[in-house]
């Protein structure tokens, strides 16, 4: 099976990423965007329940089989320059991919809203966001760089919530601003 490219709202985002800095890739599945950041040199953490899927990653990334919605999260208290999350949701771990953004970090997030129903999978709605989810999970935590909620047509049609956000670091200040691509 072909890998897919990485999500044109990853590719979007990543410039904000410190230079070799740690990313995080929480259900990272086949690692389209574990593969993808560690050629941009990146240190990339992969974390999935899939053993099978990991296997083909062990040579470009840290990876980590765990089962994130029924064990502990197995990164205890460590923190991350960067998390990607994409096509997943398991509400009881939100408060911990937000905690694993380190200061100056910033979370990628992207996955399906309600409204995904009416196009196929995933239908059940405890996979699907309500409106504002993502806004509600990071904020007062995080500062929103980019948010969206809606319906994208390509690369596949889908009902979507995505954002970008930052942990800013303690000695951050308002004039500081983020370089956000066009």
């Amino acid at each position: 099976m072909p890998t897919l490219p990485p999500s044109p709202w990853i590719v979007r985002h990543a410039p904000l990423l410190r230079a070799g800095g740690s990313v995080l890739d929480v259900a990272c599945g086949s690692g389209r965007h574990v593969r993808w950041l560690q050629q941009r040199g990146h240190t990339v953490f992969a974390v999935d329940r899939n053993a099978e899927a990991l296997a083909g990653l062990r040579d470009v990334a840290q990876v980590q089989v765990a089962d994130l919605e029924a064990g502990p999260w197995p990164y205890g208290e460590q923190t991350f320059d960067a998390v990607v999350v994409t096509h997943y949701l398991w509400r009881p771990l939100l408060p911990r991919i937000v905690q694993a953004v380190a200061p100056g970090g910033f979370l990628l997030y992207e996955t399906f809203a309600l409204g995904q129903a009416s196009l196929g999978k995933p239908s059940n709605p405890e996979f699907l966001l309500r409106p504002g989810e993502l806004l509600d999970a990071v904020r007062p935590a995080l500062r929103v760089l980019a948010y969206e909620d809606g319906f994208v047509p390509s690369p596949h049609p889908a009902y979507v919530q995505r954002i970008v956000a930052v942990r800013e670091a303690p000695d951050a200040c308002a004039s500081d601003r983020y370089n956000l691509a066009t």
